[in-house]
């Protein structure tokens, strides 16, 4: 079954949060934000004020590194926007999502079942996955323009908060639910459910390495 395209505000009411499914692709308009440890650091461990009324002009947080410069007369320079692994910034996401009303998480990759249940579901929040590799630029075709850049010489252009007005900025995989539900775990689930098939009517190695077993439930899918 061909999956749902839902053109998604940055600034989504609770209505269209419940709306959402497991795999809908999601094409987002707005202005949006990268935040990732420096950010999280300097506003949760240091307490410094966060630099946008959130979450008023945006509720998404993108974890995102952008390929992009300052140039001298003040203008930005932006390319590619490529997404990095979100697991990485679990420990702050519960403190952020609170603080700041985020309510999309974007990133790559995602985070399991246990973390959407104990961070995202008490925050009416979702997390929006990249699809697939090498996206960057496709990305940044979304990206109108760049409208802001925060504590730059504090955190250095990487971990700089970013703020990107975007259109049709994606497209994204709805990577969880409010439910607590993850995409991956299901998908993975269903194929580890007929993997057996896939070894039917073969015979076992002959040649062995030490530690390898015939064991089919030993199998390993990442």
């Amino acid at each position: 079954m061909k999956p749902r395209e839902i053109v998604l505000s940055t600034t989504p009411t609770p209505e269209e949060i419940a709306a959402l499914r497991l795999g809908d692709i999601v094409y987002l308009d707005g202005l949006m934000y990268t935040a990732r440890e420096g950010v999280y650091m300097r506003a949760l461990e240091d307490k410094a004020n966060i630099p946008m009324e959130l979450p008023s002009q945006s509720a998404a947080n993108f974890h995102c590194s952008p390929a992009a410069s300052i140039r001298p007369d003040g203008s930005f320079d932006m390319g590619a926007v490529t997404a990095t692994a979100s697991f990485r910034f679990a420990k702050w996401l519960p403190k952020w999502m609170a603080k700041t009303g985020a309510k999309l998480i974007i990133g790559k990759g995602g985070m399991s079942s246990k973390d959407y249940k104990s961070y995202f579901v008490p925050n009416g929040a979702v997390y929006l996955s990249t699809v697939g590799y090498g996206t960057g630029a496709l990305l940044g075709r979304g990206v109108e323009n760049v409208e802001a850049v925060h504590w730059h010489e504090e955190l250095g252009i990487a971990q700089a908060m970013w703020v990107l007005k975007c259109r049709r900025m994606g497209p994204f995989i709805v990577a969880s639910d409010l439910d607590g539900n993850c995409l991956f775990e299901r998908e993975n689930a269903r194929i580890a459910e007929n993997l057996h098939r896939v070894y039917e009517g073969t015979k076992p190695a002959v040649l062995k390495r030490f530690g390898e077993t015939d064991d089919r439930s030993d199998e390993v899918i990442g």
